[in-house]
């Protein structure tokens, strides 16, 4: 009878290969929206509450970012917000077609001066 003073390592290399193949699959077709993802709708309506100050912005078509209905850059936008009371209340409009990552950017932008009093605006679906 053979003596076994190894352990025998093959099986668990193999098992671990093909988890890695799994998990790199998984993560390629995350990382491309390859995956079929259903957008949740606003079909309910929901009035804004009302605050002592309410801003309005806004990202139109073109990616233009508007304060108030006045045209300005991201950097524009951190000075105004960073002058804004922690309590203001902000409304925010995007065209359905503007890039995701131009949202992301207002909305950090907000987390850092500490804004959390924030609405977006939908169009009620029928």
């Amino acid at each position: 009878m053979k003596r076994f003073d190894q352990i025998n390592v093959i099986p668990f290399i193999d098992i671990m290969l093909v988890l890695l193949a799994i998990v790199l699959t998984t993560a390629t077709f995350i990382s491309q929206g390859r995956l079929d993802i259903s957008l949740p709708k606003a079909s309910s309506k929901q009035s804004l509450a009302k605050s002592h100050q309410t801003v309005r912005l806004a990202i139109d078509r073109e990616k233009t970012i508007f304060y108030q209905e006045i045209p300005v850059t991201l950097q524009m936008l951190e000075n105004r917000v960073s002058q804004l009371d922690k309590n203001t209340g902000i409304v925010f409009s995007v065209d359905q077609t503007v890039p995701f990552q131009q949202f992301v950017h207002v909305i950090d932008l907000l987390k850092q001066q500490r804004i959390e009093r924030l609405s977006i605006v939908t169009k009620k679906t029928k």
